[in-house]
This record gives C-alpha cells, structure tokens and sequence, in this order.
C-alpha cells in the first residue's frame, strides 16, 4: 500500500511539472520589476506594430480600451498602424503593475499622438488603455499647431530622499491640479515648481507666446491658474490614478474635462475679458503624467481626445444620472 501511495505521488508531481511546462498559460507568480514592465510593454508595441496579437502573452481576462471603448483585441489601431514614431516616454509602478507610454503612431493618411497604460499580471497584459489623438478627425473648436515632441529627461530623474512624497500624497498632488483647473478662478488647490512646464498635445501650452487659442499661453503653470484662464472646464471627473512612481515622483492619471459650452465672455483676474473657446458640449478624455518634484509640480504631459458630451468611463462602475 504504502509503495502504491509513492508511485502515485510521483505521478501526481511528474504530471503537474509536465503540464506547468507545456501548457502555453502556465506562468509562475512572480514580481515584474521596472525593467520586466519596460519588456512587456516593448513585447505589446512589437505585436501592435506587426499586427500580430498573437506575439503578446495575454491574462485570462483581458480589458482593452481605445479612446475610452471597450474593443475586442486586434480591433481599432490594431488594424490600421502602419509604424511608429521615435518618441518615447516611459513609466512604470512597480507595485502595481502597471507601465505607461507617450509616443506616436503612423496610420495610412497621418500620424496621431498615442498614449497608453498597461497592466501586467504574472507576466501577463490584463488592461490595455489607450487614447489616439487622430487630429485630422477632432473637432476644430480649438486648432492645434503641430506637435513639437523632445525628449524629456526629467522624467527619469530620481529625486533624492528629501525631495520625495509618498504615493497617497503624490496623488493628492495631481488631484490637486484638476481641482485647480475644474472652473479655475484663479483659487490654487496644489503647489507648482517655479520651473513648471505642461506639454498637451505635442504642444507646448505655457511659457510660449505663440499658443494663440489660450490668453495667457506665455505665462507659467502657476501664474496660467492664477489669472483664472480655465474657467470653461466645468467639470474633472472620474479621475484615477493607476500608476505612480515615489521613486521618480511621477503620476499618471486618467479622466475627463466636461465643457457645458454655456460660457461666453469671462474676465481673468487681471480683469481682461476674453472669449470662451470652447461654445458646445463635449468632453475631453485623456492620460496625463505629472512629475512632481519636493511636493510641487514641475512637468506635465498629456494627450487627449474629445468624446460625446458625459461620455463615462468602461473603467469604473457606472454612475447614476444626474450624479456626476
């Protein structure tokens, strides 16, 4: 009996070694460092670029968005990419597995602006979220020049001990800007670097004069907020925070900017009175990075789309109306 029970139990570890080799979904349970996430998401952009979903290692369930719906994988740009641009920031959570990308991508007729955020699980790519900026197709309410794409460095530089904030207050940072941007009347509700920078669209949109669609393009970060040039962003909701880097200081969010289009003329702080760009309903969608630096914002990153006016998020439970 006893020599029966041995040969048993050798079976049962023979065949459960056989089936974890060669059983294509078998991937041990692992932690994905920086390095493993920045593979993963190269492994994604290869098979993305060559079409080819088979390339990627994939979790069971897998949840892919491109701008903001839910699509089977292979669908949307999967079908249409014809290459890649040079562009190419990175970002990684290490603790929650997450990565994410800003770069450009080649269709038949024009390049678009791509931002994305990866989850990866054991190895394996469970979210897929992306936001393709298709300019050709956005509606003309703001014109955009072209994009200007340099690197940055500074978001790769790692702060001294000092200079760090914990993940719950880096979030609180970010969160922090879209309270200050949501009706801006020149009320701050977060702190920004002296050096603050914002990058939205491949366009520079402070400390450059020649932003025409804005009334106060040639001023800073801060002194932007302060003069209450955003009073036409009615609403920042569904915000999320999926990925943060202490290390880095870096955020990268996700939600929308609601636009009732009810405003017409408003006066800034310094009392000009401008013009509303913005006279429709719409909503912007988009994935945005921050680095914040001792406690204070220093760049931002960010790429957007306009969807249907409320348009909510496959991310989140949906909300009742009425409750925004």
């Amino acid at each position: 009996m006893a020599k029966l029970l041995l040969t048993l139990t050798l079976w049962f570890f023979s065949a459960l070694a056989f089936s974890q080799t060669n059983t294509p979904n078998a991937v041990a349970n692992y932690d994905c460092s920086r390095q493993c996430l920045y593979q993963a998401l190269d492994r994604y952009l290869q098979g993305l670029l060559a079409k080819d979903p088979t390339q990627i290692a994939w979790a069971e369930n897998v949840k892919f968005t491109e701008n903001n719906v839910p699509l089977r994988i292979g669908d949307g740009l999967w079908g249409t990419i014809t290459g890649m641009g040079d562009y190419d920031l990175r970002v990684a959570d290490v603790a929650a597995g997450q990565v994410g990308f800003f770069g450009v991508v080649e269709e038949p007729h024009f390049s678009s602006l791509y931002a994305l955020r990866l989850k990866v699980d054991n190895g394996r790519i469970a979210e897929v979220e992306t936001v393709v900026l298709r300019t050709e197709t956005e509606p003309k309410s703001i014109i955009w020049p072209e994009p200007v794409l340099e690197h940055k460095p500074l978001f790769y530089d790692i702060l001294p001990e000092e200079r760090r904030r914990p993940k719950d207050r880096l979030i609180s940072i970010a969160d922090g800007y879209f309270d200050t941007l949501q009706l801006n009347d020149g009320a701050l509700f977060t702190e920004f670097h002296e050096d603050c920078n914002r990058v939205e669209n491949g366009t520079k949109t402070t400390n450059n004069a020649a932003v025409e669609f804005t009334a106060v393009g040639a001023l800073g970060c801060e002194e932007q907020f302060r003069q209450g040039n955003y009073r036409y962003d009615d609403r920042l909701r569904a915000r999320r925070f999926p990925l943060v880097d202490e290390e880095r200081g870096l955020v990268l969010a996700s939600g929308f900017i609601d636009h009732s289009g009810q405003l017409d003329k408003y006066t800034l702080s310094d009392g000009t009175l401008v013009n509303s760009p913005i006279r429709y309903p719409h909503t912007f969608y988009l994935l945005e990075l921050f680095k914040i630096d001792d406690g204070k914002i220093r760049q931002i990153e960010a790429v957007f789309v306009t969807v249907p006016y409320g348009m909510g998020s496959p991310w989140l439970p949906p909300t009742l109306p009425g409750r925004l």
